[in-house]
């Protein structure tokens, strides 16, 4: 739904520079000027010794493999310009870890970045060597994808390598040199100090002009970095030494205090990248007559400002197909809408684009906006990279705020925003390139809902009859929404019905099925179910045994003690990662035989900071309910509230009801 990029605005796939570019470094003497490394070694490092540096598997029976180098070297110039060499020297130490580097992948842009592998070999501990260079090596271009095709000049290498085998080392390096920016004076480096993976030795050094303001950011570091200048450079070094390995631990937030990193950005401005876009856009708004002649049979039937809104939007978002285009300067300069109109296509600064042209021709004041589609923007590193969407803001009559509409969202509704961009930072790009550092507006938590009902009679054989209803809203929507995107004919109503009636009632049909039209932006999503037949309860003598379609929860009680006999916690929780940010309501409503009588299972309330839930039994006279709410939360918790996530999980498991008794009158 959102124009992936490597870069901003580049609308293609972000080709990672290796497989496992989730890097570490060594500690060297640090000097006044980076090492300059080449296909014929690293002066500051002496392989021999990092070899050495091996371990006994034995020794680690949980780890596969083990990084006993981890190096990059970046040489920046003021312009952009300059050059990042990246060094691995991974132990293989188990066979499932050998196919991760049997096959490598490095990319480049060759319009303005140069790229040099200068070495991938094979060795034994002892230095014996098993491979010296790859045995097959083959660079292509990327390949555009039939679904959602993305177009771009970037190349990718890829290479073989023989003997990688539980025991061996696997040692490489590769060069990419940074010819001619896009952007000058912009350029983000980012550094994972910690990997997931034990670390024996971790070096970073980056070399700049020392006159050179670098935007710095060092996150949870435990060693000082080295910092020396000499000679009109500044040499910036991050090394440090035996990094355990860091396990993973449930419900783990992506922000914590855990893992080490650096990040590095030159000295630009969110107001220079606005300028830098609105250079690129300034004669991308004009609308020809066709353009014209489209607009105006768009809004023809239109009857208000909502009308008209919402028939460009469904215009762009769906008729307009999604194709990104990241080639060259093209892949940060939208192409014009008569460009759009004609070719029937555009990837997300397109869209944006001729939605903005349009709504600017009605007397809409409208504006590109760039983000990051899945959010995490830095706002103290402005860099270009740190972008790879475009979506439009524009004003009501007498609004003084925004409203914003991603155009690459295809399910999404007028007024509402993709759940990654929802409370992120976004730039707001005027044409005179003034710029306006915004955050997006983000839904409460009630508005994105999942209600499911079952209501109908049990007959004196355990068989239901009744209803099934399904409804959603905001980011529950969507599975609705691109599962009923097209008309389906009879046969295609009929298994869909069955599906639905046996997923609940096991040898349930379904007896006609309401559905509604996914691309109808307006239409609530709703999906009705006749059922019959299906088997909600088996007999046994004077006893019904009605089976919970819902479902137990005594999972949580096993997911509670995995956690629980886990040595001391050391990532944050994230809330979010147990139950989403959505509110699911499940109620069974089911209509026992005169004289049938439950057994009440106690119902369970579990609320506090990681989510609310609940589950309700009852019966009032023949009705037996059952009802189930889970709602989740926001909010990053500190580790040590371990115990109560796990007090919280197990009150939830005690909800382990799977069947209910029902006593049945005795003829």
């Amino acid at each position: 739904m959102a124009c992936t990029s490597y870069a901003l605005l580049r609308g293609g796939l972000r080709v990672a520079a290796v497989v496992l570019l989730a890097a570490c470094r060594v500690g060297a003497p640090l000097g006044a000027q980076a090492p300059t490394i080449t296909p014929a070694g690293d002066p500051s490092v002496n392989a021999d010794t990092i070899y050495r540096l091996a371990v006994d598997p034995k020794a680690f029976p949980e780890e596969a493999s083990r990084f006993l180098l981890d190096d990059g070297v970046v040489r920046l110039e003021a312009d952009g310009t300059g050059s990042r060499t990246y060094r691995q020297v991974i132990q293989i130490l188990r066979p499932e870890a050998e196919e991760d580097y049997q096959e490598m992948r490095f990319s480049y842009a060759p319009k303005h970045e140069r790229f040099t592998l200068n070495w991938i070999r094979v060795v034994m501990p002892d230095g014996t060597v098993i491979s010296e260079k790859p045995t097959q090596v083959q660079e292509s271009d990327v390949p555009a994808q039939l679904g959602d095709p993305i177009y771009s000049d970037r190349k990718v290498i890829r290479a073989s390598i023989s003997g990688v085998k539980a025991g061996t080392i696997v040692d490489f390096s590769y060069t990419t040199e940074e010819l001619k920016p896009f952007l000058p004076g912009d350029a983000s480096l980012y550094w994972g100090i910690s990997t997931g993976l034990a670390v024996e030795r971790s070096r970073y050094i980056v070399d700049v002009p020392a006159d050179l303001e670098i935007n710095l950011r060092e996150d949870n570091l435990n060693f000082r970095r080295g910092d020396k200048a000499a000679g009109g450079r500044r040499v910036l070094m991050w090394a440090t030494r035996d990094l355990p390995k860091l396990k993973p631990e449930a419900y783990a937030a992506d922000s914590n205090d855990v893992y080490m990193s650096v990040a590095v950005s030159l000295p630009i401005t969110w107001s220079d990248i606005g300028k830098w876009y609105a250079g690129n856009a300034k004669d991308r708004y004009t609308l020809t007559p066709e353009v014209e002649t489209k607009l105006q049979e768009l809004i023809a039937g239109a009857k208000s400002l909502d009308d008209t809104l919402r028939a460009v939007h469904r215009w762009v978002a769906q008729d307009v197909r999604y194709v990104s285009i990241a080639l060259g300067l093209g892949g940060y300069q939208p192409r014009p809408p008569a460009e759009v109109l004609s070719t029937g296509y555009g990837d997300c600064k397109d869209k944006a684009t001729i939605f903005v042209a349009m709504l600017e021709r009605m007397g809409i004041p409208a504006y590109p906006v760039l983000l990051n589609s899945t959010g995490g923007v830095d706002r103290s590193l402005p860099s270009i990279t740190q972008f790879d969407h475009a979506i439009a803001a524009y004003r009501r009559p007498g609004s003084t705020g925004y409203d914003y509409v991603d155009l690459t969202a295809t399910y999404t509704p007028l007024g509402q925003l993709p759940f990654g961009e929802q409370g992120e930072c976004g730039i707001v790009v005027h044409k005179d390139g003034r710029t306006e550092e915004i955050t997006f507006p983000m839904d409460p938590i009630g508005a994105n809902r999942t209600v499911m009902r079952m209501s109908g009679t049990l007959a004196e054989d355990g068989t239901f009859e009744g209803e099934l209803l399904e409804t959603s809203s905001g980011i529950a929507q969507y599975q609705l929404r691109t599962g009923f995107a097209n008309p389906l004919d009879s046969t295609e109503r009929a298994n869909i019905a069955d599906r639905i009636a046996s997923r609940w009632f096991p040898g349930g049909v379904g007896n006609g099925i309401t559905t509604f039209n996914g691309k109808d932006l307006q239409a609530t999503p709703r999906v009705t179910t006749r059922v019959t037949g299906g088997k909600a309860a088996q007999i046994a003598g004077s006893t019904a045994i009605l089976r919970n379609p819902i479902g137990s929860m005594a999972r949580f009680q096993a997911a509670a003690r995995e956690i629980e006999v886990q040595p001391k916690r050391l990532f944050p929780i994230d809330p979010m990662k147990i139950f989403g940010f959505t509110e699911t309501v499940i109620a069974y409503h089911i209509t026992l035989p005169q004289g049938w009588k439950a057994t009440i299972p106690p119902s369970v309330h579990a609320d506090g900071p990681f989510g609310t839930y609940m589950a309700e039994y009852s019966q009032d006279g023949r009705d037996f309910m059952l009802r189930r709410t889970v709602r989740g939360a926001k909010g990053i918790l500190p580790p040590e509230r371990v115990g109560d996530l796990v007090a919280w999980l197990r009150k939830i498991g005690t909800d382990e009801v799977e069947v209910i008794l029902v006593e049945r009158p005795r003829m």
